[in-house]
């Protein structure tokens, strides 16, 4: 059955490009997480609490949350059901564990994109590893998964307490970071060779399908190995999960970039400022932006594409209202502007965009000066704060979300599972497989409540600029007749 019985709130599940499972026909057991079997150490952690209150945070068994905790309509019972009938596991900290701690070798590797929180999830897995359980080692692969291949795995390196401690305050990922594959035999050759227990893979869709590769080369090896993912997706494009590291973060840099566009833009007349945010084919962080910041007039996702005409009307319908415009705009918008077909691909496989931001700004430099004499001493100036968004630190609330993320991710990696990756959802953290995470991608409903916010603090071609303008119009001599009604009595009892 799909995944999704009815429509969810602000976002939509697509299916993505050559997966390996139907989302159509998604089971129960396409949702079940692998274990390796057997927990037959006692968790160190248990071991050392005389506090019974504590013991409960301790599981054996898998707990579940609904994967929709909304009722089913018209329900009448004193217990409403959910209209949907899969569950999710619940990540916890188990009681008995599948590794020995005292001689599990964890390693840790970041691929992909900078984002924010690289760093402080490799602290945090570190410090849970050594401190909690006090594993044997703890190596940090460089580079991506070139670092676990032949030409890069003497580049390993040994993490200890000491040297992530401070690598939380900083940007990036002290690892290190590349794009692409690795042949997964060379990269299990690598984990047999230094006794490697548990891969954690720090990265987004293609590393996360490399996972699946490393696993069952490691299955097929006879392996006693754990492979567990932690999603890096900075768009929050991610299916099963509210949430990804990094995002909350990049929305708050976003906004600090729409708050100078504004300011260039309402300085001059007929000013334009334009942002460019990431976003390839999910336009989370321009909608979330352009509602928290409530300066934007305009907000472009790849999930509502119009045309170069369309853009421009609404140029002019906002210049009806006021003498400045601030655009918002994700880098997957206007792709179709532009025959893009045998366009090249980078190293992950992603097809490379059209710099819509330039692209942008030229088609709007060229309106205005075709249109000189409506828009006198106009104005473009063009922000890309992409790369510096993605290389800030993150704030103290993507921060906790890593420690938490991390640390349940230890807890669970020790305890056996594997092909999965952490998420949240619902605000409980869970655990997805990868095959079932990886075939969907979460993308902006235009039909949902997200969009109507942006549309609602924002210009559309609906908006009847005369009937808005005589309305402002009212409300200003309203407040000019209660003003001076205001003075008129004060002098009266002067």
């Amino acid at each position: 059955m799909p995944i999704d019985v009815r429509p969810r709130v602000s976002s939509k599940h697509v299916p993505v490009k050559d997966s390996t499972l139907d989302p159509s026909r998604i089971t129960q057991e396409d949702l079940t997480v692998r274990r390796l079997a057997g927990r037959r150490y006692l968790n160190p952690e248990l071991a050392q609490k005389d506090d019974v209150a504590t013991l409960g945070c301790f599981k054996n068994e898998v707990e579940y949350v609904m994967y929709d905790p909304r009722p089913q309509k018209n329900i009448t019972s004193t217990f409403p059901m959910s209209m949907n009938r899969f569950v999710m596991e619940l990540a916890s900290a188990r009681a008995n564990v599948h590794f020995n701690p005292a001689n599990t070798t964890i390693g840790i590797v970041t691929c992909g994109g900078l984002c924010p929180g690289l760093n402080d999830v490799i602290r945090s897995i570190t410090l849970t590893a050594i401190r909690t359980y006090g594993v044997k080692r703890v190596i940090g692969f460089r580079y991506g998964y070139w670092g676990l291949s032949a030409a890069g795995r003497d580049t390993a390196q040994e993490l200890t307490t000491e040297t992530v401690r401070y690598i939380h305050r900083y940007g990036g990922t002290m690892l290190g970071s590349s794009r692409g594959p690795q042949p997964a035999s060379e990269i299990v050759d690598t984990l047999e060779k230094l006794g490697v227990n548990i891969l954690f893979t720090v990265g987004g869709d293609g590393t996360q399908k490399g996972s699946i590769r490393i696993a069952e080369e490691a299955r097929r090896r006879n392996l006693d190995v754990a492979v567990l993912g932690i999603p890096k997706t900075i768009d929050n494009d991610l299916s099963f999960s509210h949430r990804t590291f990094g995002f909350e973060t990049a929305v708050e840099q976003a906004c600090v970039a729409i708050r100078a566009a504004h300011s260039e833009a309402s300085s001059h007349m007929f000013g334009i400022g334009i942002v460019k945010v990431m976003g390839r084919e999910s336009g989370f962080i321009a909608a979330q932006s352009t509602i928290s910041s409530s300066q934007a007039s305009l907000c472009f996702i790849p999930e509502n594409p119009v045309s170069r005409e369309v853009v421009l009307n609404l140029i002019k319908r906002r210049f009806e209202l006021s003498t400045y415009c601030v655009i918002v705009v994700a880098e997957g918008f206007g792709q179709d502007w532009a025959d893009c077909s045998g366009a090249p691909t980078d190293a992950s496989g992603n097809k490379k965009l059209m710099d819509i931001g330039v692209e942008m700004k030229h088609l709007v430099e060229g309106f205005l000066k075709k249109n000189k004499a409506l828009y006198p001493q106009s104005t473009v100036k063009y922000i890309d704060p992409s790369y510096t968004i993605r290389a800030c630190a993150p704030n103290a609330s993507d921060a906790a979300f890593c420690t938490n993320l991390s640390t349940l991710a230890v807890h669970e990696a020790m305890s056996g599972a594997t092909d999965c990756i952490i998420s949240m959802r619902y605000n409980q953290f869970i655990l997805v497989p990868i095959k079932a995470a990886v075939s969907i991608r979460k993308m902006v409903d235009t039909r949902g409540m997200l969009w109507r916010m942006v549309r609602e603090v924002t210009i559309d071609l609906s908006n009847d600029a005369a009937s808005a303008q005589k309305r402002e119009l009212q409300r200003e001599l309203q407040t000019v007749s209660v003003k001076r009604e205001s003075i008129i009595n004060a002098l009266s009892k002067l």
